[in-house]
């Protein structure tokens, strides 16, 4: 965010990504003019989606309405496990940037670890489907490539069968689900710890410790929350379809948690997880 002077995390890739971006979803719909607010208005640089999502074309058409330029942006989507294998990945990763109007992304992600292919495992199908990842990443159609929701044994199985280690590993990361363990293997093997769902879907807003500190701090709870994952270094993608909410997640670089409240939030975690997916949900 230009205005607000939004930091960057440097990937093993050589690529630097916002650490605070703003995530698309399917759930809620979609609102053309946030997102055109957030990139004209709030110095959005770093939007995150999905093909899951269905809006990929409406983002595109945002991105080119927005006046930004192209190398000024951070677009990350992500592959649905429906396409995975190698041809069916290579396919719906360049659909994808034809849909968001792009020549290339930023950052592109396997959107969950399981695979369901008669006759084959998950691991065999997962690395599969990464060695396209590879390819897209060596002829510069992504330049960065990484996973979503894997956890450490899905990472160890692509570092025995795969060549390049994953730039990101994006997780559900909010006061009551912290998996440390999983932050720090990823920070001990290069890959950078994404979080998605920093807000706990609303939950946290109303948690008298959050409260107690947005008053301490004069600041609203979302931005207590938001802060706390950002100051311990996880790329933070906040979702929202309301303008004056969009502004809010992003004023969170005007002020600094101190160390032990940073750890009264961190003391809030009981492994409380708000996404499940499992097949065949997410068939087809």
């Amino acid at each position: 965010m230009d205005r607000l002077k939004c930091p960057t995390v440097a990937l093993s890739s050589g690529q630097h990504i916002p650490i605070l971006g703003l995530g698309m979803s399917h759930h809620g719909g979609y609102s053309h003019k946030a997102l055109l607010y957030a990139l004209r208005n709030c110095g959005i640089r770093h939007i995150d989606t999905a093909k899951r999502y269905g809006n990929e074309a409406l983002v595109g058409k945002a991105i080119a309405e927005s006046g930004v330029k192209r190398e000024d942006l951070w677009v990350t989507t992500k592959l649905w496990p429906g396409d995975y294998g190698y041809q069916s990945a290579i396919q719906a990763c360049l659909e994808s940037c034809e849909r968001l109007g792009l020549e290339y992304l930023d950052l592109y992600l396997m959107h969950w670890p399981d695979a369901h292919v008669p006759g084959r495992s998950a691991r065999e199908v997962r690395a599969e489907t990464w060695r396209a990842l590879e390819d897209l990443y060596h002829r510069g159609i992504c330049r960065s490539i990484g996973v979503s929701n894997f956890l450490i044994h899905h990472l160890e199985q692509l570092k025995e069968d795969c060549s390049v280690v994953p730039h990101l590993n994006q997780v559900e990361y909010h006061p009551f689900q912290r998996p440390q363990e999983l932050v720090d293997y990823c920070r001990k093997n290069s890959i950078v710890f994404g979080g998605y769902c920093p807000l706990a879907k609303g939950q946290a807003l109303n948690h008298p410790i959050i409260m107690q500190l947005a008053k301490k701090y004069k600041k609203t709870p979302a931005q207590i929350c938001i802060r706390w994952s950002v100051q311990n270094g996880v790329v933070t993608i906040p979702k929202s379809t309301k303008e004056d909410r969009i502004r809010e997640n992003c004023e969170v670089f005007d002020f600094h948690l101190e160390q032990k409240d940073l750890q009264y939030i961190s003391s809030l975690h009981s492994n409380r997880k708000l996404i499940h997916l499992s097949y065949p949900l997410w068939k087809g």
